[in-house]
């Protein structure tokens, strides 16, 4: 199995989880903490999905060798991949605007659940809510992006049976 496929089966693993925490898990819990959880996998599965993406250009060589680093990965994804494959732009700002709210809950000195909500407050106390139906969005838009990422993929898969 190449790397790229590799990632692509990670990357449908953690939206599977995410999937279940959301809509299994919460529904019998109603813990908002496993809100954060659940948007952890999401990004897992979104940034798994740009390596696969990622991966597979740099196989058929056409893209560069990158650094192992997101925001190296996210610039080339961005920059060279989304026009050429029409990937909708809104997925750069699904995988930006995740990724900046888990590193304000990485830096954050106080989170809390209210609610339904769970709450992150930055040391300055502005605070950003995490809610229920903004995870099902999130879900909903990364199954697209994985679909597309899929789609992309397996136009020449039969080179790698």
């Amino acid at each position: 199995m190449e790397k790229f496929q590799e990632y692509l089966v990670k990357s449908k693993k953690n939206l599977r989880i995410a999937d279940h925490m959301v809509f299994v898990t919460y529904t019998l819990i109603k813990d908002p903490k496993l809100l954060l959880s659940a948007l952890r996998n999401i990004f897992l599965s979104l940034t798994n999905g740009m390596n696969a993406l990622l991966y597979h250009e740099r196989l058929f060589k056409r893209i560069p060798i990158f650094p192992e680093n997101f925001s190296s990965k996210f610039s080339i994804l961005k920059n060279n991949c989304m026009g050429k494959h029409n990937l909708n732009q809104s997925y750069i700002f699904l995988i930006r605007d995740l990724h900046n709210l888990l590193l304000e809950h990485k830096n954050s000195p106080v989170e809390f659940a209210r609610k339904d909500k769970f709450i992150i407050c930055s040391s300055n106390y502005r605070m950003k809510s995490i809610a229920l139906s903004e995870i099902k969005e999130y879900i909903s838009r990364t199954k697209s992006f994985i679909q597309d990422i899929e789609k992309i993929t397996s136009k020449n898969e039969r080179i790698f049976t």
